[in-house]
């Protein structure tokens, strides 16, 4: 239920976009009354073809740092805010580009494959991105006795791998909020619920993953959800999808794998904040040029194989 207070942010947030037109795009992951506020709501990849696509030349990034490096990425002519300049993600931050140019040296024939969860500077010294929800229809696409740097969530890397039937060497880091989801939680809610859907993310482990009904990006979870015919569907991701599930099944039980899995980072974009920010139109999110360029490539190889 949204508070009279919220409310009229909401309505002042609305109005002030209009008027500076302004195009919001928010993650799964945001408050319930960010994501209303959003023109898009979507996962990672989604959010990067929503700034690219967008029908406005400014763009508010309702997510973590790198998604706003994304978007300034893709769009060099589009103006690109952020309501929480320090909103940002401790897997993404975990490797250094010097990790990567050491690895380059050691192995010059190797490809990096980037999770699109890495700043800017990563994505300039990776030769392709990736994300959960395209990660495994990209690979497929490269060399397949080309070795391959999965760089930087371990979990996500060992899925993939499992996936093609491929070896890949990583960079030991996960998401501390899909790490925390365990499979001890997983079959315990299996045991009280018999009759319920596993629903995972690809960043959980490889135990958590065995038991799950589905695996999938965020966006993947939304659209298997719709679907399914089976409830309750137990949740082993962030607490924020929930909100768009529930929208779109309103009839259905949704429990979450762990009831401690909040991000603060992208919780702690508020609608005071995005209110702020329009307000003000700061902060600008901007990424050096030859940095750009060259994560560019990343990202447009990306999108051009996931097609």
């Amino acid at each position: 239920m949204t508070s009279p207070s919220d409310q009229q942010l909401m309505e002042k947030i609305k109005q002030l976009k209009q008027d500076k037109s302004v195009y919001i795009i928010a993650h799964y992951y945001q408050r319930d009354e960010v994501q209303d506020i959003a023109d898009f709501t979507g996962d990672s990849f989604g959010m990067a073809l929503a700034a690219r696509n967008s029908p406005r030349d400014t763009i508010l990034v309702a997510g973590v740092d790198f998604m706003a490096e994304s978007a300034v990425i893709l769009c060099p002519n589009k103006t690109i805010l952020t309501p929480e300049p320090l909103a940002t993600c401790p897997m993404a931050n975990s490797i250094d580009v010097s990790d990567v140019l050491a690895y380059k040296r050691q192995q010059p024939d190797a490809l990096v494959v980037s999770y699109v969860n890495t700043p800017a500077a990563i994505k300039a010294v990776s030769d392709v991105c990736v994300t959960s929800s395209n990660a495994v229809r990209i690979i497929q696409k490269l060399p397949p006795e080309t070795r391959i740097f999965f760089i930087p969530d371990e979990n996500l890397g060992r899925y993939v791998a499992a996936k093609l039937g491929r070896e890949f060497d990583y960079f030991p880091s996960f998401c501390p909020i899909h790490a925390a989801v365990t499979a001890q939680n997983i079959r315990m809610l299996k045991a009280e619920h018999p009759d319920a859907e596993v629903m995972v993310h690809p960043e959980c482990s490889p135990s958590v993953i065995e038991l799950a009904d589905y695996v999938g990006s965020t966006s993947g979870m939304v659209n298997h959800a719709i679907e399914t015919a089976r409830t309750p569907l137990i949740i082993g991701t962030e607490c924020g999808i929930r909100h768009k599930i529930k929208q779109l099944c309103p009839d259905k039980e949704l429990i979450l794998a762990d009831p401690g899995l909040l991000c603060p980072n992208m919780k702690s974009i508020t609608l005071e904040k995005i209110l702020n920010s329009l307000l003000e139109m700061q902060t600008q999110v901007t990424v050096p040029e030859d940095i750009r360029i060259r994560a560019a490539v990343a990202l447009e190889k990306m999108i051009e194989l996931a097609s």
